[in-house]
């Protein structure tokens, strides 16, 4: 297969031109952020009063400088919300302060601009997927962001991306392993290359080998000038080591920022000496989480039982930074960078740019949307192999209906089993924004593509590869079986109606999944909303002897439309006629659609498909409008 992928770009980021270090390489940006607090409210509580808000971080303040930032930190201490604070991904309602780029405010396209490789775990394909389109090849993969309005695709020399034709991999494909896939992520966003990277525990899933050729990587890039952020929990002394920067979270309070090879030295002036051998990443968790042991070990000479509790290690380690000379030091670089500023306040919008067009995007999209199905086939496969087993099957149930009284009743009960299938086939695009929910968010803030181009080239491959497809092969197999009305424009106008409802009922399954994050729950409302709807459709109870107050139902029934166009298709024009001892009693199509309660005139055929067209865009409307306004920040 081809090793060309499609390719988007982001907007170029300001930061990225910057001028070249003595060694000719580009510097990254320094990231400094000042006073920054970042609350969410507190879940539950009354109503009608305000509700609580719980502090994420407090009173943080720092500089990032080009190399290896590392922030640290016991697991629930705020360390991804941080890291977040610092890329422009968090809802800016609860955040106040300001992070500053190379002395500037923030740009409010800033996400765009910069890259940020998110916390995945690379041992498990259902959950890597999330970021990484499961099939398509590493190349793909890679070069589908690094496309620049020149044409130009490029990524910094440092970075060796897997030239191979080999795919991500899926539950059912092996592919590339966990380091592979977690460097692929990390090209993904270097390729752009931007000033500043950010990465969310790059770690997980990983062994401790591999976990250390993925640092070894950032390190070089480090080296070369880039300004790499990175969240960690508990590395390795190897991995450690790497770090140029440190910055130590304790319940969202800063216990330590600084020169990582200082660390060590700061907490054995302030008490507590790591002792030889052990790991310094180890022995400062154990500190900031109020571990005995180490409580105990540092202070051999204390007979009290009674050793300090958490919260008031916490407090100590809290006062005495905020006391220390690397602290003073910070705060007397923050003041220089800020200097001349009348006040600093937060940049509270958050800008999408493109540097690609409309139509630029949505081929390049498409083209990768339409690779992927090309390359993990089974869904489409098996969904037409599937249609066409059920086709066979209700084929010779109603095979060469008659035209009697059996005849019309074999009819009435093919068609409707037809429609009704049509709508329950189309539960499997449930999934189609859930399952990628995270990959589209990511992709959409980080300015790949608008969320029209999105909603377009998935709604256009599911329709011709999962719906249009199977309704042909269905047709083709049951018209014919069946003995329906034998004529070239019946045959026509039956695939187009089967066709629409089950774009339709698509339309109708997306509407209603779109916000949703559960497949089983999205299944649950669409099943419930078929049923009632099936009731509705004018073969298990005579719409003209509904009551009134219940009637006007049928107008929002999928299945009623169809069912109904089906039966004008077939019935119009036809005669059937029964024999009861040598008497012969002949009823006319139009007669029996009339007893019905159908309207076959020629509008009453077009007034069905017209409502099953309004339908549609009614619903995919309110499928686009749910997916452009879902929440975007965490």
């Amino acid at each position: 297969p081809p090793t060309t992928a499609p390719q988007l770009s982001r907007a170029p980021s300001p930061h990225s031109s910057v001028s070249p270090n003595s060694d000719g390489q580009k510097r990254g940006a320094t990231v400094s952020f000042h006073d920054i607090h970042y609350k969410v409210p507190e879940g539950g509580g009354c109503s009608c009063r305000k509700k609580a808000t719980k502090d994420i971080l407090i009173d943080l303040n720092g500089i990032m400088k080009p190399g290896l930032n590392a922030i640290m930190g016991a697991t629930g201490s705020g360390k991804s919300s941080f890291l977040d604070v610092l890329a422009a991904r968090k809802d800016p309602s609860g955040l106040s302060g300001q992070v500053l780029i190379d002395g500037a405010p923030q740009p409010p396209n800033f996400k765009c601009l910069s890259g940020y490789v998110v916390q995945v775990c690379a041992k498990k394909p259902t959950t890597h997927t999330k970021r990484l389109r499961s099939s398509l090849l590493i190349s793909s993969c890679v070069m589908f962001p690094g496309r620049r309005g020149d044409g130009d695709s490029h990524g910094p020399r440092e970075l060796e991306v897997l030239r191979r034709a080999a795919s991500v991999g899926t539950q059912m494909i092996r592919g590339i392993s966990g380091g592979e896939r977690k460097r692929t992520n990390i090209g993904m966003e270097l390729i752009i290359d931007p000033s500043v990277l950010f990465l969310d525990e790059p770690t997980t899933g990983l062994d401790a080998s591999t976990a250390c050729s993925v640092l070894l990587l950032l390190k070089r890039m480090a080296n070369h000038g880039r300004t790499i952020i990175l969240s960690i929990h508990q590395p390795r002394y190897s991995i450690y080591r790497l770090f140029d920067n440190l910055t130590l979270l304790v319940n969202g309070k800063q216990v330590y920022h600084g020169l990582a090879p200082d660390a060590l030295d700061y907490f054995s002036d302030i008490g507590y000496t790591c002792e030889p051998h052990n790991n310094p990443a180890d022995f400062f968790l154990d500190v900031i989480n109020g571990d005995s042991t180490a409580v105990a070990r540092n202070n051999p000479d204390n007979n009290d039982p009674d050793l300090p509790s958490s919260q008031a290690i916490e407090d100590k380690l809290v006062q005495e930074y905020k006391t220390c000379n690397s602290y003073r030091q910070t705060k007397a670089e923050l003041e220089k960078i800020v200097s001349g500023r009348q006040s600093l306040t937060t940049v509270r919008s958050r800008t999408i740019t493109y540097n690609t067009g409309f139509f630029t995007q949505f081929r390049w999209v498409l083209h990768r949307t339409f690779w992927n199905l090309a390359l993990n086939p089974q869904t489409s496969v098996a969904q037409v192999l599937v249609t066409a087993f059920l086709a066979l099957v209700v084929g010779a149930l109603f095979f060469d209906a008659s035209f009697d009284q059996t005849g019309v009743q074999n009819r009435f009960g093919a068609l409707f089993f037809i429609t009704v299938n049509q709508c329950f086939g189309s539960l499997s695009s449930a999934e189609l924004f859930i399952t990628e929910r995270k990959l589209f968010v990511h992709e959409y803030i980080s300015g790949y593509y608008r969320v029209s181009v999105y909603f377009l080239s998935k709604v256009l491959a599911d329709i011709i590869s999962l719906r249009t497809i199977p309704a042909v092969v269905f047709t083709c197999i049951i018209y014919y079986m069946i003995g329906l009305k034998d004529t070239g424009a019946a045959f026509i106008l039956f695939m187009f109606t089967v066709a629409l409802v089950a774009y339709t009922a698509t339309s109708m399954s997306l509407a209603i999944s779109a916000d949703q994050n559960v497949v089983a729950i999205a299944n649950l409302y669409m099943t419930i909303s078929f049923v009632f709807m099936m009731i509705f459709a004018g073969l298990l109870v005579n719409l003209p002897s509904i009551a009134e107050w219940l009637v006007w139902l049928k107008y929002l029934s999928i299945p009623r439309y169809g069912f109904a166009a089906l039966q004008i298709n077939e019935f119009v024009g036809l005669e059937f006629c029964e024999t009861k001892n040598t008497t012969t009693r002949c009823e006319s199509g139009e007669l029996i659609l009339e007893k019905q309660g159908v309207d076959y005139s020629s509008w009453g055929l077009w007034q069905n498909h017209v409502a099953l067209l309004v339908m549609n865009v009614i619903f995919l409307s309110i499928a686009y409008l749910k997916l452009r306004f879902i929440k975007k920040f965490t």
